[in-house]
């Protein structure tokens, strides 16, 4: 009787002490959630990078002015590509409106996987602050805020493809299985 009882008593201290733990990582985790302000004027150090795709070897990177381009059989190829400054005010207008400096919900709950699968990979920097957002197709579904992401990285990419030194690149060759 008293093994029963001890062991009673251990499985209540487990759940108890493991709510504590729930509610100490949920302090934390709205410290983590705590919003970086947009300004309503795009700010001068105002960059992004994007890398998406299958393996994510496209890339739009405002940093460093270039964009990649993945030619699949042919590896990827790399070349000089400054946006305007009405083109990342439009686009800056488009992240604020989505709080962009916010964390998403990126992960989808599902038990589906498939190969091969798309990926994008964010870095946003702005008054000195980054944050980086990261989601996956792998999964067979999207969330939300992941659909979200995945349109305006498909409105960057259409001002990325309407530009001469984008449409100079070599046509991809091959295809992922």
């Amino acid at each position: 009787m008293k093994r029963v009882f001890i062991f009673f008593i251990a499985i209540l201290f487990l759940l108890f002490g493991c709510r504590a733990d729930v509610t100490s990582d949920e302090v934390d985790l709205t410290k983590q959630r705590t919003q970086i302000e947009m300004p309503d004027n795009m700010p001068d150090d105002f960059h992004f990078s994007v890398k998406f795709g299958i393996y994510k070897n496209n890339e739009i990177n405002t940093f460093d002015h270039t964009v990649t381009k993945d030619l699949i059989e042919d590896g990827t190829v790399t070349t000089d590509l400054t946006l305007s400054n009405e083109e990342m005010e439009e686009i800056y207008g488009k992240m604020k409106a989505l709080n962009i400096m916010e964390n998403k919900n990126l992960t989808a709950d599902t038990n589906c996987m498939q190969e091969p699968h798309e990926e994008d990979e964010w870095i946003i920097s702005l008054n000195g602050e980054s944050i980086r957002h990261y989601y996956t197709e792998k999964n067979c579904e999207l969330t939300y805020d992941a659909k979200q992401l995945m349109e305006l990285r498909n409105d960057i990419f259409r001002i990325v493809k309407s530009k001469d030194e984008y449409k100079d690149l070599p046509e991809a060759s091959g295809g992922y299985d």
